[in-house]
């Protein structure tokens, strides 16, 4: 091999080189800010998840030890958080109301983990299930991410802070099927849901399906029921699956509301990724209408 040859395999090991320490670089500078924010950062160990949890608390201003808040409680942690802040340090009715957020884990198969429902699959998948594959390991977890919220975070919560009984629950794409899930199984928890951007798809709209169920099923015991308000957006320019879930739930809803109070908005020619930044402050201004 000629000195050149050598020295040009020499930069490009080094160059290479370069390129991995920066890309590890990267993933490392994005993965602590995933578990880092602006506001009060606290780690639950969950005894059901078998794993160490952060939760970022966002105080009002003038936080009084002794005084009464309502509760916010998001999933996808940092995610949008800084609309949050902004949104709610303008609005007075949210001068009172303590926000919490939970950070899904950094990896996206962790993520769909926590937030994709136990009856559907974890890959997202949009045709139906096959009957044959019914691994319990394809399906997702949030069953146990809804018992880590109210059998570990929700007890610490109140033992740190007083609350009162205006509580919400907001969640974005696949937390937003958490935020229909949870409302479908433990409706109780929360009297406010903002689902923005459901992924509501899965498994050939199998989330709209159980809501409905769980809507029919609801409109047959009013006397029994908790006083429930529901606020669901979606981007206009979001992918056709998007919008034809967001029509289901709607239909779902039109049919089957009963004693829910709900509203609905479709936000023309926004994106995915763009549409739960506008819908804050719409679904607070709804939730907060809704209680008064």
């Amino acid at each position: 091999m000629t000195l050149l040859k050598k020295l040009n395999c020499t930069v490009i090991i080094i160059l290479f080189s370069i390129a991995a320490l920066i890309a590890g670089a990267v993933v490392i500078y994005k993965y602590n800010a995933h578990y880092t924010s602006n506001f009060k950062d606290i780690t639950i160990y969950s005894q059901i998840l078998d794993e160490s949890r952060k939760v970022f608390i966002r105080l009002p201003n003038n936080f009084e030890p002794n005084k009464r808040y309502s509760l916010i409680i998001r999933t996808d942690g940092n995610f949008n958080l800084t609309q949050w802040d902004s949104v709610m340090a303008e609005l007075p009715a949210q001068q009172d109301t303590i926000l919490v957020s939970i950070p899904n884990q950094f990896w996206t198969f962790t993520r769909n983990r926590d937030l994709v429902p136990p009856y559907a699959r974890q890959d997202v998948n949009t045709q139906a299930r096959p009957a044959s594959e019914n691994a319990p390991e394809l399906f997702g977890q949030a069953d146990k991410f809804l018992a880590f919220i109210d059998s570990e975070l929700l007890p610490y919560l109140e033992s740190h802070y007083k609350l009162d009984n205006n509580r919400v629950l907001s969640g974005y794409s696949a937390g937003g099927s958490f935020v229909l899930y949870t409302m479908s199984t433990k409706p109780w928890l929360f009297n406010g849901y903002f689902a923005f951007s459901p992924a509501a798809w899965y498994d050939d709209m199998t989330v709209v399906k159980e809501f409905e169920q769980f809507l029919s099923q609801r409109s047959l015991t009013t006397e029994d029921n908790i006083p429930l308000s529901l606020y669901i957006t979606v981007g206009g320019a979001e992918h056709p699956l998007m919008l034809s879930a967001f029509a289901g739930l709607k239909n779902s809803l039109n049919i089957h509301a009963n004693d829910i109070i709900w509203d609905s908005r479709i936000n023309d020619a926004l994106e995915h990724w763009e549409n739960p930044v506008v819908s804050v402050k719409q679904a607070l201004d709804f939730y907060n209408s809704s209680i008064n």
